[in-house]
């Protein structure tokens, strides 16, 4: 009699297959899962910290905040386009997401050694441009691997995951903010910097099946569908609202203004994390039960209602609660939009398709970022805030008349 294959994790193993068999995810979503869990620990530990560092540590403006996230994030954006559509020609996507995380990681380990701004400048853009070449290739890997009526789970399973890490990534900060104080703050982003490392070691046990790719042998590709008119209407409409929505750096220091303390500021940012880890897989099933419109359009009016909030310079309950719906705002639209454009690609442009999705966020993040400090400079957080708002309500109305096609969500 033989017992279980070398390597079978026994009774964990069949607990863990169970659980993926009751979530109707397949294997490679949860390894993807786990490496957005690590990468996020890391990045999420170190991230609400990078505004203090660079206003109090390196004495840089709110506008320089806003230079360094919308250059950081102009990076990211040109990218992820031609790294989805690179993707969409090769048999495996794995060795770009494995090249990505590992340039985040570098882009880590060079943060705490800034000695001013334009080396925070540096990291930052090693950090995006490891971004923008594994998002389009990972969330194409999970399409790939999900059929389109589940495609909703799918991405709700893995932004949950990487929800998670961001949960973690506040409260490991907190921690190390008490043990070591806010005055050795280059020290925690080292520290931040472990599980970043730890998620590229992951990504290079991913079994991604070989699969189908666009290009023949010994010839350039045919003629392929072009993306559908409701794609573009889409990106349109989630354009005009990502304009107004600039990096939730300003959400943090606008919660250290308001909180009086750097950890207070933390602790709202892994309450947001909290809500949108527990919501973002029943919202996932969610709109592959009534389709993906309801979920995005509330998910853009809490955004809306929580800008305004915040603007208004709330109480401490008020200012909480308005943090606590922003997760619920991540869990509507994050893993929702993504599954939405995946069923709006066709055949072999769905790595393309992710990869403009993104890049255009980024691109938009760019402008919401950069002038989003200026107006915190010039005229207050109010107008910062206010305008993200505006904007959410418009490209809510656009969303609203988007033609999105029977393919999506449930019928």
């Amino acid at each position: 009699m033989t017992g279980p294959p070398a390597g079978s994790p026994g009774r964990g193993g069949d607990r863990l297959a169970r659980l993926r068999a009751r979530a109707g995810v397949p294997p490679v979503v949860w390894s993807l899962g786990v490496v957005s869990l690590l990468a996020d620990l890391g990045s999420e530990f170190a991230y609400p910290l990078v505004p203090v560092f660079l206003t109090v540590t390196l004495g840089a403006s709110p506008a320089v905040l806003g230079l360094i996230e919308g250059l950081a994030e102009g990076t990211a954006a040109a990218l992820r386009p031609a790294s989805g559509a690179i993707s969409d020609r090769l048999s495996r996507r794995r060795p770009l997401v494995s090249a990505g995380y590992g340039l985040s990681a570098v882009g880590r380990l060079l943060l705490p050694l800034a000695p001013g701004w334009g080396a925070v400048l540096a990291a930052r853009l090693v950090d995006r441009v490891g971004k923008g070449v594994r998002t389009a290739p990972r969330d194409a890997m999970i399409a790939d691997a999900t059929p389109p009526e589940s495609r909703g789970r799918a991405y709700g399973l893995h932004r949950s995951m990487d929800t998670l890490g961001a949960v973690g990534g506040p409260l490991a900060a907190l921690l190390a903010l008490w043990a070591l104080g806010e005055g050795r703050l280059r020290t925690v982003l080292l520290i931040a910097a472990i599980p970043v490392v730890a998620s590229v070691a992951v990504t290079f046990r991913i079994r991604e099946p070989r699969r189908r790719t666009t290009r023949r042998r010994g010839a350039d590709d045919g003629p392929r569908p072009p993306l559908p008119g409701r794609f573009w209407v889409f990106l349109a409409g989630w354009a005009l609202f990502a304009v107004g929505n600039s990096s939730d750096a300003f959400l943090i220091l606008r919660a250290q203004e308001l909180l009086g303390s750097a950890a207070a500021a933390v602790a709202a940012y892994a309450l947001f994390n909290v809500v949108a880890a527990v919501a973002s897989f029943p919202a996932g099933v969610l709109s592959d039960r009534v389709g993906r419109r309801i979920p995005l359009l509330a998910g853009l009016g809490v955004f809306a209602a929580v800008y305004a909030a915040v603007a208004a310079a709330p109480p401490r309950p008020l200012l909480l609660a308005a943090f606590a719906a922003y997760g619920l705002y991540l869990a509507l639209t994050d893993g929702v939009s993504r599954a939405l454009v995946s069923t709006l690609a066709p055949a072999g442009r769905t790595g393309e398709a992710l990869g403009l999705f993104a890049g255009v966020t980024a691109a938009a993040a760019v402008t919401a970022s950069v002038g989003g400090g200026l107006l915190w400079d010039r005229l207050g957080p109010g107008w910062t805030f206010g305008a993200g708002a505006v904007l959410a309500a418009a490209g809510a109305a656009v969303l609203a008349a988007c033609p999105m096609g029977p393919a999506v969500g449930a019928r």
